[in-house]
């Protein structure tokens, strides 16, 4: 069972969200080094409180205030590898919504194998994506169904081959539902793979997955001359954590990017030991995941409890030693 230390920023607004930690993490290893079973477990735990969270220092909050998100980068794409050998490729529209390599693929199968062994894939109740195509790669690969089959009567998460992925059509059975929000998308501006393709043109690559949040087919955030600066990127992950809370679901699997991760969780973590920091705000290897607990400190979600019980059914005596205490002492409240 993991602590619940807290780390804590700067006072943020009375509504503002909190996450700890969970020990579900995944960093994949190098798929052409390592064994594909080879992983490496690791813990986190951050913030965004006021609260006094000094080293060691345990804090319980109910339950239902509390949502797990399982967070993961996309898998390798081919901006990622043309990137690396030239930084100015990124500005190529030969690499516009880049799409998942070969060596992608297999980091994929290599996290779906990790979700299903370690027991995430029965409890994730939604799936949330990027729409953009190595995400919706990535998403449907790590947590959709087994291959999709002729005659079944569900939509596939993805059709056959989708952009000579040569890859079979994947199967909504079984599945948790599959959202696209904008709100976690990558840097916007400038780099053209950050450049979503038109919605109509995705559905038709993947028929399950809802749409329906974003309202314009055409890509209208991304603009070719301005890039979003990284505080813009950070206050857009903020208010994505906040919008988490008009949804029912309680386990919830984000997949997203690497810039929208790390300057997202960099605003995390800033009173905590430095080790600690370093590791909130590493950048996300392609298709690690990292699995948090966000914590709704002031009620913007209005779920009840599940699973709590009020007691005294029926009706009885009940007089607490400790209460009997106070009052023999007379320092229990009046009457």
């Amino acid at each position: 069972m993991p602590t619940t230390t807290l780390v804590s920023v700067k006072p943020p607004p009375p509504h503002s969200p909190i996450l700890l930690k969970k020990n579900s993490n995944f960093i994949p290893a190098r798929v052409s080094q390592r064994s594909p079973h080879s992983f490496r477990v690791s813990s986190l735990s951050l913030s965004l409180s006021d609260m006094d969270t000094s080293s060691g220092q345990s804090i319980l909050y109910p339950l239902h205030r509390c949502k797990t998100l399982h967070l993961v980068r996309h898998a390798q794409g081919f901006h990622n590898v043309e990137g690396d050998k030239n930084p100015d490729a990124y500005l190529s529209y030969d690499l516009f919504d880049a799409s998942l390599t070969p060596l992608g693929w297999k980091q994929v199968d290599n996290l779906r194998q990790h979700v299903k062994a370690s027991g995430l894939s029965k409890r994730i109740e939604l799936v949330i994506v990027s729409p953009l195509l190595r995400t919706m790669q990535t998403a449907v690969g790590v947590f959709g169904g087994e291959a999709h089959t002729d005659g079944v009567d569900a939509p596939p998460l993805m059709n056959e081959n989708v952009v000579n992925s040569s890859r079979h059509a994947i199967s909504s059975l079984n599945s948790p539902p599959f959202v696209a929000v904008e709100l976690c998308r990558e840097h916007l501006g400038v780099h053209p793979c950050d450049k979503r393709r038109g919605i109509s043109e995705y559905q038709n690559m993947f028929p399950a997955i809802d749409f329906s949040l974003i309202e314009r087919d055409e890509d209208i955030l991304w603009k070719p001359d301005i890039r979003e600066k990284n505080e813009e990127v950070a206050a857009r992950g903020l208010k994505f954590l906040e919008w988490l809370w008009t949804r029912k679901e309680k386990e919830i699997a984000v997949v997203s990017h690497s810039g929208f991760l790390f300057h997202t969780l960099s605003a995390f973590g800033n009173d905590c030991h430095a080790n600690v920091k370093s590791e909130i705000c590493t950048h996300f290897a392609n298709c690690e995941l990292r699995s948090v607990v966000i914590i709704d400190r002031g009620t913007i979600g209005s779920d009840e409890s599940s699973t709590n019980f009020p007691g005294k059914i029926p009706q009885g005596l009940d007089l607490p030693s400790d209460v009997a205490d106070e009052k023999l002492s007379g320092s229990g409240p009046s009457k």
